[in-house]
């Protein structure tokens, strides 16, 4: 009777998340949390009961004087148990990671809205697609520069796919609210995959892969908004407006809040000195 008015989430506010960062931002990332609080639950209760067994070993068979105990080469029921008992563990685990699995690299056939995430040094570009595919169309375009950070605005309760490519290097896609991440190749290698946004907000995003010299200062800002938003704010961008402008025009700040612009200039001796200005300035 306790237990039931409790929920995953409840168990996971009360103790942290248990190292895991949030619940994320996603349909996607709430079933890898659910799992992850479950798994540690189920961890837990696990680890707790050997260590009562431990403990009661300890105490009930202690040392009471010299005389040898009585010796017993094998117990058949005691070995069963801990063999079958992990055996079912796991593989309860692996069952529900599979389901999670899949329905997190789960694809659509017709997606709500497709965005290619076309990834260079060092910076971010982000093209409004009207089909899946290299070979659809973009409507609508953003990039970012040394100057402005590249801005991602999607739609909230709409299944996103991203496809993802690359001009130079492998990079790396990466929300942490998302609790998701995917490597962006160079070459005719086009990794997609989806989400659901469930939260608006901003939301930093970074490049996760090690991709050279300004790799750390490769970010971009996700704005998640609502879907007539969205669909002002794509129609404000197919009739040749800035993303800046875009912005404006449903409410929302022009340029990115969460995260800003690093210094591209060079010094003699070092470099992203907090005293120069970003090249172009």
């Amino acid at each position: 009777m306790l237990l039931s008015g409790c929920s995953i989430a409840d168990w996971g506010d009360a103790f942290g998340h248990f190292g895991w960062p949030s619940r994320g931002i996603t349909l996607q990332a709430h079933e890898m949390y659910d799992l992850w609080i479950a798994s540690t639950i189920a961890a837990l209760t696990v680890g707790v009961g050997v260590w009562g067994l431990i403990f009661w070993c300890v105490i009930r068979y202690r040392k009471r004087g010299e005389e040898l105990p009585v010796q017993t080469r094998f117990n058949m029921p005691m070995e069963i148990l801990y063999t079958v008992t992990p055996i079912l563990i796991v593989a309860v685990l692996f069952y529900y990671t599979a389901i999670v699995q899949t329905n997190v690299d789960k694809l659509s056939k017709n997606p709500d809205q497709i965005v290619e995430v076309v990834a260079f040094k060092w910076n971010w570009q982000f093209n409004y697609r009207d089909g899946m595919g290299e070979k659809a169309n973009t409507v609508a375009s953003t990039v970012g520069s040394s100057d402005v950070i590249p801005i991602l605005v999607v739609p909230i309760g709409e299944k996103i796919r991203f496809e993802e490519t690359s001009k130079d290097v492998i990079h790396s896609f990466w929300v942490p609210e998302m609790l998701f991440k995917r490597d962006v190749f160079p070459g005719n290698v086009r990794n997609v995959f989806e989400v659901t946004l469930d939260k608006t907000g901003r939301y930093v995003g970074r490049c996760a892969e090690l991709c050279g010299t300004y790799h750390a200062f490769m970010n971009f800002e996700l704005v998640v908004v609502e879907s007539a938003e969205f669909d002002q704010f794509l129609e404000a961008k197919k009739a040749g407006k800035s993303t800046q402008e875009a912005l404006t025009a449903i409410g929302k700040e022009p340029y990115a809040t969460r995260t800003s612009p690093f210094n591209t200039r060079r010094q003699s001796h070092t470099w992203n000195q907090p005293e120069t200005q970003a090249a172009g300035k």
